[in-house]
């Protein structure tokens, strides 16, 4: 390989790829932990180096050129090796001091993981955890985190995944909704219902009406992408949510409503990758909350 014809560097490409990826160099900088400027002096060396001109502003979001555009798989297939390359090393630490990223939705996080991770603080006092609370799915492919819970199997073959002891859901509201809207006593009651929704509603109510009940749209006045937020409006009387029991517990003014109907089952996955799952940190971290969610299951 003709090494003298390669006049770039890695931070600069990684700045090109992150900035098209975020759309903005504000955006792109706090990704990488960097500042603006120095974000913006790596991509202009790239583009110095090169001789191509590889963004145009539109407003105030930051587009790919076609020359940047044409670049940009490159950079992506460089990307991804250099995730691989990160995994592959990280998997083979023996160490068991260091950083863990745990990601989870916003209410496991706030409502599950404390108490487990005072647990996890007192087997391992070692490791400092770190958790990204976020609905979205973190690619653990590119080290958006370590370990992920999550309510679904991945479907990616590269990442290992494990069912720990999940929960159920049920209907909850509080008194003071029911003195606005009067308490539901059946299915057919829900009909008229104020629900609020996590998410997208459309995707919500999908998974609702795929158990018979009587909702439309129209029945979602509130709706919230943070799970903590739409508790929080449960919570002050706006309507009526699905919950997992846990959380519930842990919320002294709302009530169960229509316990007789069918519990929803809510499982829950904890996901690594293949090669972190030979890293003795990893692997401590991820049999520790794997033993955590055994045990919250059994109380």
């Amino acid at each position: 390989m003709n090494w003298d014809a390669v006049q770039f560097d890695w931070n600069q490409a990684r700045a090109f790829l992150v900035t098209a990826e975020e759309g903005s160099l504000s955006a792109a900088a706090r990704s990488l932990g960097l500042t603006q400027p120095t974000l913006g002096r790596q991509v202009t060396a790239l583009e110095e180096s090169l001789g191509v001109t590889l963004f145009e502003r539109v407003g105030r979001a930051l587009s790919p050129t076609q020359a940047g555009l044409d670049l940009l798989s490159h950079v992506k297939a460089m990307g991804d090796a250099a995730g691989e390359f990160s995994l592959a090393a990280s998997g083979q630490s023996e160490t068991i001091d260091g950083q863990v990223i745990i990601t989870a939705s916003d209410l496991l996080s706030a409502y599950h993981l404390p108490e487990i991770l005072e647990d996890l603080r007192a087997a391992a006092p070692e490791i400092d955890i770190e958790v990204l609370a976020s609905n979205d799915i973190r690619d653990l492919k590119r080290r958006e985190a370590d370990i992920a819970i999550r309510h679904a199997r991945p479907e990616q073959p590269d990442l290992i995944a494990k069912q720990v002891q999940g929960t159920v859901a049920h209907f909850y509201a509080t008194q003071k909704y029911f003195e606005r809207h009067g308490r539901p006593e059946s299915v057919e009651d829900l009909a008229n219902a104020v629900l609020v929704a996590t998410g997208d509603v459309t995707t919500y109510l999908g998974i609702i009406q795929s158990m018979g009940l009587p909702l439309t749209k129209a029945n979602f006045k509130y709706a919230s992408n943070s799970g903590i937020v739409a508790w929080e409006l449960v919570r002050q009387g706006l309507g009526i949510a699905i919950m997992s029991q846990d959380v519930a517990a842990l919320t002294p003014e709302v009530e169960m409503i229509l316990p007789d109907f069918d519990p929803m089952p809510v499982p829950i996955w904890l996901v690594t990758h293949r090669e972190l799952r030979t890293s003795r940190r990893i692997r401590v971290v991820f049999d520790l909350l794997s033993d955590a969610f055994a045990v919250d299951g059994k109380r």
